[in-house]
């Protein structure tokens, strides 16, 4: 009896590239972040060195160049992306971007993303992302694909620079001109340093057992140049965390002004995950109690995971909105409101293709309603720290000034409180941003309440 004829065998998939495929799928099929799936995916994987790099460059790269990429497959594709198989078009982003944007021969782009495709989806569609990889290697790098697309020169910027319009729009309008543009969208695109905060060790200590350097603007920052810092004691002991200096710097705002009379009762009003109750908690003085807030459970939760071990905390389920304790009740309130986000692009490639200009105006609403609470829950006398991770002016300036034009509120400028960190100043208030300090676009604005 003869033999079925063998199969031809299956071709070993690259490890580096199908995790970078996941990471994609995560997000355009879950939601996911990818901040969050790349690091799990490679634990799980135990990928070498350079692989686990290689497929960080792949996931993050493509998704930060979704929109340039889209550009160019539009016209090389029979019918709309929207109406691809969502895997087949993420195969196409990751080879594409291996073309436009990094230094991988034609040929092995193309043959490892045909392969993929054909274990992931299926024959048919690896014919279809054959012929279309085909023809985005044949059209040149990136420069000659920006060339052929043309357009005016902001939709020009948008796409060398890999952001939507009217994210270009809005950071023009926070930085007051073209000056800083092109720098501060290029700094978008960078891969961050991993920042640490040095909350109940030593600064020196964790730069020593870290390998890193001290942060030039936190006294509590040590700043990293690679390596997985879940590894170092102090992390896993929860005496030092990962938190960008930018946030660091909006929690301290909170501590750096003088106040007269009491100052015992600290809030954090919208506190989860817990990275700036964690700080506060560290740096207040003695007989200062936390109470730390959220109105999400979990994210309640993780605020207590954040605070264990430590004394005089308090840590509730509460709306900021609709504050449950007394007014008046507290000397000092941090309120880092909810936002779009738009100042974490850097660590998050994705969410600048997530948010749309439709997220902004409920959030500003949310914003509002969220610092006339905090305004009602600190004393006379007392400060508020509004926050967010992002430069949108309508979300940062607007929603300080309405707060700043009633009778009861005065406005502390921030620059004078940060003398040792340059260009903090956004009129009144204060605006980091990556290329001027390397550290996420956070809004900084210091309110006292009057009477």
């Amino acid at each position: 009896m003869s033999r079925p004829p063998r199969k031809a065998p299956r071709p070993r998939l690259d490890g580096a590239r199908l995790t970078a495929y996941d990471v994609l799928d995560g997000v355009s099929s879950r939601a996911a972040f990818a901040n969050l799936l790349l690091p799990q995916l490679l634990r799980e994987r135990q990928l070498e060195p350079r692989d686990a790099a290689f497929a960080t460059q792949l996931a993050y790269g493509t998704l930060r160049a979704q929109g340039t990429l889209d550009a160019v497959l539009t016209g090389l594709v029979s019918r709309p992306l929207a109406e691809l198989d969502p895997r087949v078009l993420d195969l196409l982003r990751l080879g594409a971007h291996q073309l436009l944007d990094l230094r991988v021969p034609a040929h092995a782009a193309v043959a490892t993303t045909v392969d993929l495709t054909r274990a992931i989806v299926g024959t048919g569609a690896s014919g279809l992302v054959n012929a279309v990889l085909r023809k985005v290697a044949a059209g040149g790098d990136r420069a000659a694909w920006l060339e052929r697309l043309g357009g005016g020169p902001q939709e020009r910027l948008a796409l060398a620079t890999d952001h939507p319009r009217w994210i270009v729009d809005a950071w023009r309008d926070a930085l007051g001109g073209e000056a800083e543009l092109e720098a501060a969208l290029l700094a978008d695109d960078t891969a961050p340093e991993v920042h640490l905060v040095a909350r109940r060790v030593a600064r020196d200590r964790l730069a020593e057992e870290s390998g890193g350097e001290p942060g030039p603007w936190s006294p509590y920052a040590v700043r990293l140049r690679g390596g997985d810092p879940g590894r170092l004691p102090s992390v896993r002991s929860g005496a030092a965390a990962v938190q960008d200096e930018g946030s660091q710097l909006a929690a301290l705002l909170l501590t750096r002004v003088p106040l007269e009379g009491s100052d015992t009762a600290w809030l954090d009003t919208c506190a989860g995950p817990g990275g700036k109750a964690g700080l506060l908690a560290a740096v207040r003085p003695d007989g200062v109690r936390l109470t730390a807030a959220d109105r999400a459970p979990h994210r309640a939760e993780l605020v207590r995971r954040a605070l264990d071990g430590v004394d005089d905390v308090e840590v509730l389920v509460a709306d900021g909105r609709q504050p449950p304790w007394p007014a008046g009740s507290f000397d000092r309130v941090l309120l880092d409101a909810p936002c779009t986000g738009l100042g974490a692009l850097r660590r998050r490639p994705e969410v600048r293709w997530r948010r749309t200009p439709e997220d902004v105006a409920p959030l500003a609403e949310l914003q509002t309603a969220l610092l006339d609470g905090a305004l009602t829950s600190v004393r006379p006398g007392g400060v508020v720290a509004y926050v967010t991770c992002s430069p949108h002016t309508a979300e940062t300036v607007d929603v300080a000034d309405a707060a700043a034009a009633r009778e009861d509120v005065e406005v502390l400028p921030v620059a004078p409180l940060f003398p040792e960190v340059p260009d903090v100043a956004r009129g009144r208030y204060g605006q980091l941003w990556p290329h001027r300090h390397g550290t996420d676009a956070m809004f900084m604005a210091l309110l006292r309440r009057t009477r």
